[in-house]
């Protein structure tokens, strides 16, 4: 186990190396510019960034992690003897992603404007 460890680190070291001795470096004016999605940085570092598409990417967060425990408890829940607590255990779950939601849905997140 520790050496597989060590070979991992070793493997690991030895690409960082070989990319740090092989790659050119010429540094230009163009290239020591920040770089922000292909814009030019242009004024000052502060922007006004739209939060909407972030709390949906939370919403989508969220729910892709809902769907990872739908797959265990499907499999649990099919197991004998474990069927009523399951059950209760993901309707439980499943209301408080219910109440998560219905909160977004009242603050107007889930309005698309």
């Amino acid at each position: 186990m520790g050496l597989l460890a060590v070979v991992g680190v070793l493997f690991v070291a030895v690409a960082f190396g070989a990319g740090r001795l092989l790659r050119p470096v010429v540094p230009t004016p163009e290239k020591l510019l920040t770089y922000e999605c292909g814009v030019d940085p242009v004024g000052e570092g502060w922007a006004h960034t739209q939060v909407r598409y972030y709390v949906y990417a939370f919403l989508y967060v969220i729910f892709a992690v809902d769907s990872v425990f739908l797959f265990p408890w499907a499999t649990v829940f099919a197991a004998p003897g474990f069927g009523a607590t399951t059950l209760v255990e993901m309707f439980v779950f499943l209301g408080f992603l219910a109440v998560g939601l219905l909160y977004a849905y009242k603050k107007g997140v889930l309005a698309w404007t």
